[in-house]
């Protein structure tokens, strides 16, 4: 943990959780939503995210992506803001338009014959947009909760800098010798003096 900024390593995470969630929303309009099926039948008709939204959940991740970018290269909670608003009111089209009609039952009209009853089955793009737009307004709240420094600290090269910073203060920094690291006084060996005999005289 970065103590200086409070960056965890889960907040490190959040701008791609954000990005990864608002391509799957705009994958999600490419992909179909419902297929319309017959009691007992098989899938007459089907209906893709594009048509039944107006491509606005793919517009809604576009505006997502850009506010993450300026959020995090430009250290903008106004921005990181506007990536929370854009994923809470992808929440609000999925709730509103595409999670009524899920298993709904009602007459459609085919060229095949005037008029069927069919069920509104769910298909992947229903089930990706569900996680896609949860996902982008959990994280976009998430991150519009960070402070400017906090934002500051998950750009990419930002984080680069600080570890060229460090290395450059560990090195320009002088070691101390500390008393263990002293070297030990050579020991010298004292030879015992030896006092000259006296001569006996005779």
């Amino acid at each position: 943990m970065n103590q200086a900024s409070g960056v965890t390593t889960l907040t490190k995470l959040l701008p791609i959780a954000c990005l990864a969630a608002a391509i799957c929303l705009f994958a999600s309009e490419l992909m179909t939503t419902f297929e319309f099926t017959p009691p007992g039948g098989e899938a007459l008709s089907s209906q893709g995210g594009a048509d039944r939204h107006g491509n606005a959940l793919a517009l809604i991740a576009v505006f997502a992506i850009g506010a993450l970018a300026v959020a995090v290269f430009a250290a903008s909670k106004p921005a990181a803001t506007a990536v929370a608003i854009a994923g809470v009111i992808a929440l609000l089209v999925f709730l509103l338009v595409d999670l009524p009609d899920a298993n709904a039952v009602g007459t459609l009209d085919d060229a095949r014959q005037s008029f069927f009853a069919a069920e509104a089955v769910p298909q992947g793009g229903f089930w990706m947009a569900l996680v896609s737009s949860l996902a982008l307004a959990v994280t976009g709240i998430a991150l519009a909760t960070l402070s400017p420094e906090q934002l500051a600290a998950l750009r990419p090269g930002r984080r680069r800098d600080a570890a060229e910073s460090d290395e450059t203060v560990a090195e320009a920094t002088p070691a101390v010798a500390t008393p263990h690291d002293s070297p030990a006084p050579e020991e010298t060996t004292r030879l015992p003096s030896r006092r000259p005999r006296s001569r006996q005289r005779g």
